[in-house]
């Protein structure tokens, strides 16, 4: 740990605070695409702040069209540092303005000062620090500023259409310790037409499959006989969920409300999806939908979030078990609709998962829409020179223990070769990422400036 690190970079906190709001005030969330700019006027405007964010800190910047930026220090670089400037939409229940960033008790709130504005400022002032302390360092380092992560990670894809990987690539996008594993996906949606409804006219579940659908609910034709109430209150017992019944003209609507959760986690929530199913098959008299109603829940009852009735229930020691989610739950009166999102271990492959699933599919009736791909698990070794650095690093300045985490979820630098998730996000505290009040702690963005600052004295000097 070289204290003249953290000596120079908390000198500038004034200064720190000052270039990040430039940035948090801009609304830079994702909107229908410009000349020019791929992701609309916002996206765009932040990289154009940044540029002469890093042109006041003696750094210039390439613009790969507003789909990234790039600061390269030093030459033949072998480090790179990605961040992204683009953020969520704001949504509702803010009680501080989310493009007006204010601090209070040392949290500085906004969107995306912690996902991923605080980050991108903290790796500048990384750069800022070594060239100060040390001068030009014998292998240079790239600093890379995304404008896409949010909505599907496009600003990389063009922007490695035209840049090479580096040996190693750290992102202060995701949690501390690092993660080293992240699972691979397989989300395939699939439909089938439906000739006899019966009673049910419509189902409105969930339409996203990465989530655990909180909300979901069917239209019937006429009336719930009364002797069904009991058989509500029992399969709510039985999944968890609530369920109310309210009156459309001579129909009923059936609500039935469970808890959402990442479909990474999907134990953690309580599927709409599947309780609605499980009722539905229990109150709706015999028809072609209840049979396929019947056939989902044969596949995947409500509960099972390991695959196991699936038959492609599956772990390993790096990755931990194989998830199911079912997010996506449609039927218009025409076509029954539904999506799965599986978060694969390792072990997973094209014909132990997407074969396994595709036959029982096709058992029921159902096809693929298109021709979904399994995407593959994103793993560095624990003993790669990268991790081993970082989690040093880590010990080094926080004094707390640095171990690798393996998530189910995906981050900036899956698919990047050589490349880990370093930071952000400190453990056992809620930064509402995504959510009202986002905020982050000043003194840890410093902190990983001064991580950051480190790494690169300890590869690239």
């Amino acid at each position: 740990m070289d204290h003249r690190i953290t000596e120079y970079i908390n000198l500038q906190k004034e200064r720190f605070t000052a270039d990040l709001k430039r940035l948090v005030d801009i609304k830079s969330v994702r909107e229908a695409a410009l000349p020019g700019k791929p992701f609309g006027e916002g996206p765009a405007k932040a990289l154009a702040e940044a540029e002469k964010l890093a042109a006041e800190h003696g750094f210039p910047v390439v613009n790969f069209d507003n789909y990234a930026g790039e600061i390269t220090f030093g030459d033949a670089p072998e480090l790179m540092l990605l961040a992204h400037l683009d953020v969520v939409s704001e949504g509702d229940g803010w009680t501080k303005s989310p493009y007006d960033m204010t601090e209070e008790n040392g949290r500085l709130f906004g969107r995306g000062t912690t996902d991923d504005k605080g980050p991108a400022v903290a790796c500048l002032y990384a750069l800022e620090t070594v060239r100060e302390l040390y001068g030009a360092p014998k292998t240079g380092v790239r600093l890379v500023l995304g404008c896409g992560e949010e909505t599907g990670s496009e600003d990389m894809e063009y922007y490695f259409s035209r840049r090479e990987t580096l040996r190693y690539t750290l992102s202060p996008d995701a949690d501390y310790p690092l993660i080293h594993l992240e699972k691979g996906r397989f989300a395939p949606t699939f439909t089938k037409k439906i000739a006899d409804p019966g009673t049910i006219i419509e189902i409105n579940g969930g339409d996203t499959a990465n989530i655990v659908p909180g909300k979901a609910n069917a239209l019937l034709a006429g009336s719930v006989p009364e002797h069904r109430g009991a058989i509500l209150v029992e399969i709510a017992r039985k999944t968890g969920a609530t369920f109310r019944v309210e009156t459309e003209g001579d129909n009923r609507r059936i609500y039935c409300e469970g808890v959402s959760a990442h479909a990474s986690t999907p134990a953690k929530g309580v599927n709409a999806n599947t309780a609605l199913l499980t009722l539905l098959s229990a109150i709706v008299p015999d028809c072609e939908l209840k049979q396929e109603i019947d056939a989902l829940l044969a596949m995947v009852p409500h509960g099972d979030t390991d695959g196991a009735t699936m038959g492609v229930k599956m772990s390993d020691e790096d990755s931990g078990a194989l998830t199911l989610n079912c997010g996506i739950l449609q039927f218009d009166g025409t076509v029954l609709r539904g999506g799965f999102d599986l978060r694969c271990p390792l072990c997973a492959n094209e014909g132990n998962v997407k074969d396994v699933i595709a036959a029982r599919l096709a058992e029921a009736g159902f096809a693929f829409e298109g021709a979904p791909a399994m995407t593959p698990a994103h793993f560095i070794p624990k003993d790669a020179p990268i991790v081993k650095e970082a989690l040093k690093v880590y010990e080094d300045y926080t004094g707390q223990k640095g171990e690798c985490l393996a998530i189910g979820g995906g981050t900036y630098v899956h698919g990047i070769e050589g490349g880990v998730a370093f930071g952000v996000e400190f453990p056992g505290t809620d930064y509402r990422i995504h959510g009202a009040d986002e905020f982050a702690v000043t003194d840890e963005l410093l902190l990983t400036a001064a991580m950051y600052a480190q790494i690169i004295k300890d590869l690239c000097y």
